[in-house]
């Protein structure tokens, strides 16, 4: 929705991520059916768009899940315990880190973890100096990858991973197991994982959210587009593409894609990519769960369904799952 600050001044930056990754980015634009992963939506630019998606009145995600949360603290709070680091897949904005941190008793460490380092550290900041007694690091890294966690002053008597948003959704279900992994294995045993999950309902209410009036979904979803033009040298013209969503009902998902409206070549790192007009790029699958799904997938990645929450009208649930 990621430079490592302090203790992890040494990793890349998101530049250098990208040059490590320029074989995906390739393999997925050459494919038979042109994709590129999410995890690319999220420059400066892309993560400020997203957090003004979060407040579009079609975009009901945020706001239900804020009002689940807002809920159920205490006994989210209470599950957790005292003394916990947390730390966030795909940080963003931290707003609901606020929320958690503010109600966990005594938290000692709060871990953003985002690809896009610029944005992550202007979070950081400003969340450490409103957390004063919570040692607040970031780490600049692509989650979807095992990464080292840092020190802290005081060591935590548990992990939890809090994972909001429904991001899980943008990974395929055997993508999803696998992340599931990667954060059993960050939680370690004992921990716990807090996420935020998209529930299946009405197509329409579901399609709405990724088409809204204003626009600012398609901006968001071209500037991936800019964001490849910056990082890769690229030379896509953003608006000779168009934004597309709709829902796949079979594989219970939202798909969204860039439309080429011509035929057009770009080159990406020196390659020419060919594009015929009515040509689409899948930019992001957003998959939607019933709560038996998601749990049963938990399992399948070692880990134990405790708590389930939801709103009244059934549109978002969040998981509390511990680590065995």
């Amino acid at each position: 929705m990621s430079l490592r600050a302090e203790k992890i001044a040494n990793a890349a930056s998101a530049e250098e991520m990208f040059a490590e990754e320029r074989a995906e980015i390739l393999a997925g634009l050459t494919a038979a059916q042109k994709h590129i992963s999410p995890k690319y939506f999220y420059d400066q630019r892309g993560s400020e768009l997203f957090d003004a998606i979060c407040r579009l009145p079609e975009y009901y995600p945020t706001r239900t899940e804020r009002r689940i949360m807002a809920r159920y603290l205490p006994d989210i709070a209470e599950l957790v315990g005292p003394g916990a680091a947390v730390i966030e897949f795909g940080a963003g904005s931290s707003v609901k880190a606020r929320q958690l941190l503010a109600e966990l008793r005594e938290p000692v460490a709060y871990v953003p973890v985002e690809i896009s380092g610029e944005y992550l550290r202007e979070q950081a900041d400003e969340l450490a100096r409103d957390f004063p007694d919570v040692s607040v690091v970031p780490v600049v890294a692509d989650f979807t990858k095992p990464f080292d966690l840092p020190n802290h002053a005081a060591m935590p008597q548990r992990n939890l991973v809090f994972f909001p948003g429904s991001t899980i959704g943008n990974f395929t279900r055997r993508e999803a197991c696998s992340l599931l992994e990667i954060m059993r294995a960050e939680a370690k045993a004992g921990g716990a994982l807090l996420l935020g999950v998209d529930l299946v309902k009405d197509p329409r209410i579901i399609e709405a959210a990724y088409n809204d009036a204003q626009g600012v979904t398609a901006e968001f979803n071209r500037n991936v587009l800019r964001h490849l033009n910056a990082a890769l040298g690229a030379n896509f013209e953003p608006e000779q593409f168009r934004h597309e969503a709709f829902y796949d009902p079979r594989h219970e998902r939202i798909e969204m894609r860039l439309l080429s409206l011509v035929d057009q070549t770009v080159l990406v790192d020196g390659e020419a990519i060919r594009f015929a007009a009515g040509e689409h790029i899948v930019t992001e699958y957003s998959h939607k769960y019933s709560i038996d799904g998601f749990r049963q997938l938990a399992r399948q990645a070692g880990l134990a369904p405790a708590a389930v929450w939801t709103d009244p009208d059934a549109l978002f649930s969040v998981h509390y799952l511990t680590v065995p």
